[in-house]
């Protein structure tokens, strides 16, 4: 789960990370009373992406009338295809210099990572291409972490100045404090900023949580928002189900992320064949495909009104294909009317031949089987595409 910079503020601030949490507003109206309270302000579009300041999400306000007009040009603006419902007022605390921060998961070379700059800032990015030397990238050991020698040995490594060594020493364990006690993927400060008087402060914040991590974390729920989530990844979230909607045609079910992957690059290409169909969503049902199981991944894709077709796409492993084939079966009886689309089946592996007996015996008017994967796709997009 990415949190909203609103959202990573609160975070930090739980974990004495020193920042200035602000306020978030919906309306130009609310905007302008905030500016009233604060004082000079930045407005600032909150949507998961980076690079508002460049798409114009991010405005300084000298007067409250200002802010009324920049959260106005704001609200409902896209910043990379995401629409802007809220922004935030904090009070403009134009820094001194400004330092790049953060922790993150290098499952490269399973171990933690830190990078760190204070010839950074927003514009991280260019100073990794022309100065690489300047991006310190240090490996932090899972086993021991990050303890108060080991925050002063990446103070000094990435050279924060002597007078904020202190400060920077705090704020570094105090960031590896919301990086593992969250089940945080990313812990991002960027800018991490001098501010007038040797302060140093997050005026900036990104964080990525660990979804499986979930059970450990029951105030989690708080940081959805829900009204700017997919109806239909809403309902597959609630029940259970791994589901990504996409922007295609053929509904997609499979068993295993890899597996699922691959079906999402056959369909892809198959679909060039018959006007361009694509996959509709990423849907991996794992080890589970009983007939509920099915049955709800069937009602979330028969739901998207842009699904023409689904391929159901089993490698037999640990779940056999005979119950698989009684899951589709058992789903097929669940819906009933609600199932109106044709189905393309593939299996293959652990009982083959019963799954695929199972399902003649059936004989379903929306089914068909198909014994190859590329034979399946084609099938399907050509199903979606007539």
């Amino acid at each position: 789960m990415d949190l909203m910079e609103f959202q990573a503020k609160e975070l930090f601030a739980k974990h004495g990370v020193k920042t200035t949490l602000g306020v978030v507003v919906t309306t130009p109206e609310e905007a302008r009373d905030a500016a009233e309270r604060i004082g000079p302000c930045v407005v600032k579009a909150q949507v998961k992406a980076g690079g508002r300041g460049k798409a114009g999400g991010v405005k300084l306000a000298k007067t409250p009338e200002e802010a009324f007009e920049h959260a106005g040009n704001i609200l409902g603006m896209e910043i990379k295809g995401l629409r802007v419902n809220r922004v935030l007022v904090t009070p403009a605390t134009p820094p001194v210099e400004e330092y790049y921060f953060s922790f993150l998961l290098d499952r490269a070379n399973r171990q933690y990572l830190c990078i760190a700059s204070v010839e950074g800032g927003v514009e991280i990015e260019e100073v990794a291409k022309t100065n690489p030397d300047a991006v310190k990238q240090i490996p932090v050991d899972p086993g021991t972490g990050v303890d108060a020698d080991k925050a002063r040995a990446i103070v000094a490594e990435a050279a924060f100045p002597a007078e904020l060594a202190d400060q920077a020493v705090a704020m570094v364990q105090a960031l590896w404090a919301v990086f593992v006690e969250e089940d945080a993927t990313l812990v991002e400060v960027n800018p991490l900023a001098r501010l007038e008087g040797d302060v140093l402060e997050a005026l900036d914040g990104k964080v990525s949580l660990d979804a499986n991590a979930e059970f450990r974390h029951a105030d989690r729920a708080a940081f959805e928002v829900t009204e700017e989530t997919d109806p239909l990844e809403a309902e597959a979230k609630a029940k259970g189900l791994n589901y990504v909607k996409l922007d295609g045609q053929v509904g997609i079910i499979g068993n295993g992320a890899g597996l699922v992957m691959s079906t999402l690059d056959v369909v892809a290409y198959a679909g060039e064949r018959h006007g361009g169909v694509k996959p509709a969503n990423f849907l991996d049902i794992g080890g589970g495909a009983n007939a509920q199981v099915m049955a709800d991944g069937l009602d979330v894709i028969l739901g998207d009104q842009q699904v023409k077709a689904v391929f159901v796409n089993v490698f037999g492993g640990i779940t056999s294909c005979d119950e698989v084939a009684n899951g589709i079966k058992g789903a097929l009886e669940i819906l009933g009317d609600q199932a109106t689309k044709p189905l393309v089946v593939r299996l293959d592996g652990n009982n083959v031949e019963k799954g695929r007996a199972i399902l003649d015996e059936l004989n379903h008017p929306l089914v068909t089987q198909v014994d190859t994967m590329d034979g399946a796709a084609d099938k399907a997009a050509e199903l979606a595409g007539a």
